[in-house]
């Protein structure tokens, strides 16, 4: 958190209200002043704010509710941006309002005076009287409650009282506070007229699935609306961790390529193997450990595991209608070729208007990409659902190495709130299993390249080299990381279908994963356009000259 100095121009210029903090937002004077002349300042440096790339038109305050501890009235604010491309996101402010010998924080949000008393208007959760009467209603809760604001303590909470609180890292989308060093508690900055994926999956698996490979759901706070109950907290577990899998995995890619000058391997020499071929770990070939060494294929059986043991949990339950496995149906079909087609359509527009900001090899295979668009729109087209036996379930739906903690030798699964450009619904539709699976495999992918990037004055190679070095790493990863988990899975009885099935849902997946990531790199940094161009080309099987050249 960033504090900013209150200076004295901030105590001369205050916004003047004739009205008590305790009435605020009954009064029109005030709510009007606070979303447009206050918010619409200050919203816009927000990491959590995600309307950045669209131009604001208005904010408007759609509810809010009032939670008083036993010195301060504190206000929970729903916001609805609407922005001039004609769409509107909603948001989640807790307010305080503290003269300046109760501040615990130089954040502030504007000077203002309420009925002649001078104050300043702040995020609640900058002080810690707020923190604390937030623990304390999730541990008191009742499960009969007149309040709209709903707290929940889990089965599983048992601290008792309050003693510490502090913010976990930098502030990203969300906000999360870490309680006696045991809790975190993650408030959602952007919410939905809907349950929260996250609160929802954590919840189930700890309480329905007593799945240990993920933090246990230990509370939540949420508010009920005519149109449907918005996730305002999730409460979880702080788990012990060394840190993301992603770092870690940069650190040991770039071992890996360190023993290539080392062990003086000439990388032309390596075996090569077809993507998706399953091997076990002692299948993998001597020159491939002697190179990569035998732990980091132990890691990824171990992740393997993992993620199978967590797509059983989520679709094991016959209760539960929302986390009930279900087979492949027209309705999905249709949803997912329009889904894909729009996509499929702006990723090319993107990339036309982006050509001219590549050059060598990524520009090489954005034009190939360009060549084959039809017959990459049509193997988006070609899902047969009639030809599927396999079942559709809940899944984690953004998973990738940065959604998981090192935990030793082991690891534990984060975040299940989807991908962040999908509409709450999409996030919830069941899909194959293996679309997370993809999803770690173009994360594995990610971490060979950002290691080549970002060491480019290190490995005594050219990058060619280093590319051609790197794809054949990522194919012994993923043909490790692919015979674990059908193995788990299958004997957990997950239905994943046949090898012919796997397959062909493992290239389905892993193509929409990469033209996904396209967009995303073309708008950043064109120069990484190339990972996930390169991941196309590989799995649609394009000359290889392109690339092993």
């Amino acid at each position: 958190m960033i504090d900013n100095k209150i200076n004295e121009d901030e105590f001369q210029n205050p916004f003047v209200f004739n009205t008590n903090w305790e009435n605020a937002f009954e009064d029109e004077e005030f709510v009007k002043v606070f979303s447009s002349d206050i918010l619409e300042n200050y919203i816009i440096n927000k990491r959590w704010y995600g309307g950045k790339a669209s131009t604001l038109k208005y904010i408007e305050v759609v509810d809010f509710f009032k939670i008083t501890s036993k010195s301060n009235t504190y206000y929970g604010v729903l916001l609805e941006v609407n922005f001039k491309e004609a769409f509107y996101q909603h948001y989640f402010m807790p307010l305080a309002f503290m003269a300046e010998d109760e501040l615990d924080t130089n954040t502030i949000i504007a000077p203002v005076k309420m009925n002649g008393q001078a104050g300043f208007l702040v995020d609640a959760l900058h002080q810690e009287d707020f923190r604390k009467l937030l623990f304390d209603k999730i541990i008191n809760s009742k499960e009969k409650s007149e309040s709209n604001v709903k707290f929940h303590k889990g089965e599983k909470l048992e601290e008792k009282e309050y003693k510490t609180s502090k913010f976990m890292g930098v502030e990203q989308s969300n906000t999360s506070i870490i309680y006696n060093n045991t809790l975190v508690l993650k408030i959602f900055r952007r919410i939905y007229i809907s349950m929260n994926p996250d609160y929802e999956i954590s919840r189930f698996l700890t309480e329905r699935m007593n799945f240990k490979s993920s933090p246990s759901y230990m509370g939540s706070i949420s508010v009920v609306m005519t149109d449907g109950n918005i996730t305002l907290g999730l409460m979880q577990e702080l788990v012990p961790n060394q840190g993301d899998t992603w770092q870690f995995m940069l650190g040991e890619v770039d071992k890996i390529f360190d023993n290539l000058k080392y062990k003086k391997i000439n990388i032309s020499k390596l075996p090569d193997i077809e993507l998706f071929k399953r091997l076990k770990i002692n299948e993998v070939p001597h020159e491939i450990i002697d190179w990569a060494g035998l732990s980091i294929f132990m890691r990824i059986q171990t992740l393997a595991t993992r993620t199978a043991e967590m797509h059983i949990a989520l679709g094991s339950d016959v209760h539960e209608t929302a986390f009930t496995p279900t087979t492949y149906n027209g309705d999905y079909t249709v949803w997912l070729k329009n889904r894909l087609t729009y996509q499929f359509q702006n990723r090319l527009n993107i990339l036309e208007n982006n050509l001219h900001k590549l050059d060598g090899l990524a520009l090489e295979l954005a034009n190939q990409f360009l060549d084959h668009k039809k017959e990459i729109r049509k193997l988006f087209l070609d899902f047969d659902w009639t030809k599927m036996k396999s079942e559709r379930i809940r899944i984690h739906g953004d998973y990738h190495l940065g959604q998981v903690l090192v935990n030793g030798d082991d690891f534990y699964i984060l975040d299940f709130e989807g991908e962040p450009e999908s509409t709450i619904r999409d996030r919830k539709v069941k899909q194959p299993p293996l679309k997370d699976v993809a999803g770690m495999f173009r994360s594995f992918h990610y971490s060979i390249y950002a290691t080549i990037f970002n060491n480019k004055d290190k490995y005594p190679f050219e990058q060619e080299e280093l590319f051609r070095a790197g794809e054949i790493l990522f194919k012994y990863f993923v043909g490790v990381f692919i015979q674990t988990y059908i193995e788990v899975a299958q004997d957990g009885n997950l239905n994943i279908g046949y090898n012919k099935e796997i397959d062909f849902l493992l290239k389905y997946c892993l193509l929409e994963k990469a033209v996904y990531e396209l967009g995303y790199e073309l708008n950043s940094r064109p120069r990484w356009a190339v990972i996930p161009l390169t991941g196309i080309a590989s799995i649609m099987e394009f000359n290889k000259a392109a690339i092993t050249k």
